[in-house]
């Protein structure tokens, strides 16, 4: 029996976020270069977009490149951003017919034309779908996400389309790059690092960590439930006692 069966349908993580690692150490435990680790890392997202959607997720948010990411190899870099391309072209044509609605974050501008290309390619093709909103964090991180926010504050407080006053926290995250998604529920880091990278750092103030040490390539629709089984026992308090929650209820 699935774990999928196992799951309360009724506390659900409304948006998952994954941070996608462990591709090149899978590689290399295996006495394999690098980038058929992330090959193998396209598969395990095909797996789990099938899986977040069967489970009635309703956002799933993947950190498929962050702005640090530029400073890898420049070799490796470009066999990352052909993946991409490659991936994007296969897979549209599923994702359209499953009902996934990709939409993407980031500093889109530093792509590759033809990533960009096939990114805009595939976000217009999908954009019917209603079943799951996919979002491909790429070529982006929370600092330069916030630091782009600022600018346009600021510029919008100069030209007076802003007052100084009327600036709040509801007001800042309409000028980030994820105003139109609710925050992440569950956050869920592959490959054994404890840590969220430059990652969704203001979406997830409240959100659940699940960190685990298998490596993404591995990861697969039982590893999801697993994490998500380990949400449904955690109480989410916002800062509230337990007893006010029990009342709640």
């Amino acid at each position: 029996m699935s774990l999928i069966d196992k799951l309360d349908h009724n506390r659900l993580p409304a948006h998952l976020a994954i941070i996608m690692d462990g591709n090149g150490r899978w590689a290399k435990a295996r006495g394999l270069d690098r980038s058929e680790g992330h090959r193998e890392g396209v598969e395990a997202i095909r797996r789990v977009v099938k899986a977040a959607s069967a489970a009635s997720v309703q956002y799933l948010t993947l950190y498929a490149f962050s702005t640090e990411n530029w400073c890898r190899p420049p070799d490796e870099v470009n066999g990352l951003m052909d993946l991409m391309v490659y991936a994007l072209t296969r897979e549209t044509a599923e994702l359209k017919k499953n009902g996934v609605s990709v939409i993407s974050i980031g500093n889109l501008e530093r792509l590759p034309a033809q990533v960009r290309e096939s990114l805009e390619d595939c976000i217009r093709e999908t954009a019917g779908g209603k079943k799951l909103t996919l979002v491909i964090a790429l070529s982006y991180s929370s600092k330069w996400e916030l630091t782009e926010a600022t600018r346009q504050i600021s510029r919008d407080v100069k030209s007076g389309l802003l007052q100084l006053e009327e600036i709040s926290e509801e007001i800042l995250g309409n000028y980030l790059t994820t105003r139109s998604l609710p925050d992440p529920d569950l956050l869920i880091r592959t490959g054994g690092e404890q840590r969220i990278s430059n990652f969704l750092l203001w979406q997830c103030a409240y959100a659940e960590f699940y960190f685990t040490d298998t490596f993404w390539p591995d990861f697969n629709e039982e590893e999801l439930y697993k994490a998500i089984l380990d949400y449904q026992q955690r109480e989410r308090r916002f800062g509230r006692i337990s007893e006010q929650i029990e009342f709640e209820q």
